[in-house]
């Protein structure tokens, strides 16, 4: 089950493949966020080279996959980090939304998501581009939670996250894509 040539209808489907690609991507991106590296002069904002686990994950998987990889992943990396389980919520819920875009990748991005490989490559980089600046503007959220201005949520936390995982999602998923096709083709997936 991979969105890459799934119908619209399917993209939504829950199964247990779902829900174990879903645990799995959480449990990867929650684990693999303790090595991430802290950007100084933002609102903790971290060059997290895991988030292309998300990316992928909604990419590969679908939009319920990549929203429960992103939201339940990084309320893992917070807690395991010391921040807490739900303390930066909706930031959490920002990398949820950024997983969900880009699950829907074959709706917006059909031409590479049905093509070869290279192509798939390609339109995981263009989706979790998409999604990245997309999803993370619920961190605005943050100027009625946190009592946070907007300017600063703009210098010290939007641009900094969306630039970092920028550079991750569009240099790791196309990677990621490309590793995961032999997998795939031998379980049959």
């Amino acid at each position: 089950m991979t969105t890459m040539k799934m119908e619209r209808g399917a993209l939504w489907e829950v199964n247990s493949r779902t829900i174990v690609y879903a645990a799995i991507g959480a449990a990867l991106y929650g684990v693999l966020q303790l090595f991430s590296f802290l950007l100084p002069g933002t609102q903790n904002v971290d060059v997290r080279p895991a988030f292309a686990i998300v990316t992928f994950f909604g990419y590969a998987f679908g939009p319920v996959v990549g929203l429960f990889t992103g939201f339940v992943g990084n309320m893992i990396g917070d807690q395991l980090r010391g921040y807490g389980l739900l303390t930066y919520w909706n930031w959490s819920l920002a990398g949820g939304l950024v997983g969900l875009i880009v699950g829907l990748a074959p709706l917006y991005l059909s031409r590479w998501v049905n093509g070869n490989l290279r192509d798939r490559a390609i339109g995981g980089a263009v989706a979790a581009a998409v999604g990245v600046v997309i999803g993370f503007i619920f961190i605005f959220s943050d100027i009625w939670v946190g009592g946070s201005s907007a300017n600063q949520l703009l210098t010290t936390g939007y641009v900094p996250i969306v630039v970092s995982d920028l550079i991750v999602g569009i240099i790791l998923t196309p990677i990621l894509v490309y590793a995961w096709e032999p997998v795939k083709e031998q379980l049959g997936r």
